[in-house]
């Protein structure tokens, strides 16, 4: 994770003031200040061509606070679970690494061909202009004030053919100041010909802790 965010930097030397400020938004700091709870997110991801796959990967991903200002990622399913990693939590919440991790290696894994390509296509992505949407979105008993970001990663990819549904991949970042954490929600969608979800990989901050 440190060296996609090194990259990401890098690239991000090159691009317009205004990819600076979608990157700032995406990637905030200190998103965690003031938190002292945890924070869980609903993981669902649906791979229609390997059921199996999507549904060893869906579950909770849960945020804890550990000792020397370190937040804790863990990924639970019914009973099992599995330690993400520890994180400086005065750089920000690290669910919006893990997620874009997830959906680089879920795209590399089943689109097949180069995963450095698709990696690096996904990474100039996030730091490409583009539009800032403002909304009120419902959660839990009412609504909060977001920001909403999306990506088509491989829109005008001379190999999006040769990627199939991976192809139409759209990443949107929903973001708020209103909610722990600042991410509401994060999705991957990709759909299919028919328009249903070839691929999703979405995270979704529980209502109970959004408040």
């Amino acid at each position: 994770m440190k060296l996609l965010r090194y990259v990401l930097m890098v690239l991000l030397l090159a691009t317009p003031v205004h990819a600076e400020e979608i990157y700032d938004l995406i990637f905030k700091q200190g998103t965690l200040t003031g938190v002292h709870h945890d924070l869980r997110y609903d993981r669902e991801t649906i791979v229609a061509s390997n059921p199996e796959y999507g549904q060893r990967h869906s579950g909770d991903v849960v945020l804890s606070f550990a000792p020397d200002d370190m937040a804790v990622l863990r990924f639970l399913q019914g009973d099992q679970h599995r330690n993400l990693g520890q994180f400086p939590a005065t750089v920000g919440n690290p669910i919006i690494m893990y997620f874009v991790e997830t959906v680089l290696r879920d795209v590399a894994h089943e689109a097949g061909g180069s995963p450095f390509y698709i990696r690096n296509r996904i990474k100039e992505a996030l730091i490409t202009p583009a539009p800032i949407d403002d909304a009120m979105i419902p959660l839990g008993d009412g609504e909060v004030s977001v920001k909403q970001i999306t990506f088509r990663p491989f829109e005008n990819d001379e190999n999006r053919e040769r990627m199939g549904v991976y192809g139409n991949l759209e990443m949107t970042f929903v973001m708020s100041d209103a909610v722990p954490g600042w991410y509401v929600s994060l999705s991957a969608v990709a759909s299919d010909a028919s328009g249903g979800d070839g691929y999703s990989n979405t995270l979704n901050l529980m209502p109970e802790v959004a408040e």
